[in-house]
């Protein structure tokens, strides 16, 4: 499965109910279970972003859709970036001519 790495902001909303930020992260991991998603790990954090989720997908359409829908609850926005451990990184830059 390929793994992914979102950026998550609050939105004015999410900040608003922030008392219910883990409960939300724990609903988002069931749903994304549901997707066939593996949740790696979900953080909070301090400066430019307020938090991220590490997860394998099966593919970019299933993550998007995740992320869409994670989006559509308008606690968050979302930044999705596509990542590549050693190996994989490996196997690219072996291509390269």
């Amino acid at each position: 499965m390929a793994m992914y790495l979102t950026l998550l902001k609050f939105t004015e909303q999410g900040v608003k109910n922030i008392k219910d930020t883990c409960k939300r992260a724990g609903d988002f991991r069931t749903k994304a279970k549901s997707l066939g998603i593996e949740i790696k790990e979900q953080f909070w954090s301090l400066g430019a972003y307020d938090g991220g989720i590490v997860f394998q997908a099966p593919d970019d359409e299933t993550a998007t859709a995740a992320m869409l829908s994670l989006s559509a609850l308008n606690n968050v926005t979302t930044q999705t970036l596509r990542t590549f451990d050693a190996a994989e990184m490996g196997k690219i830059v072996a291509r390269m001519s």
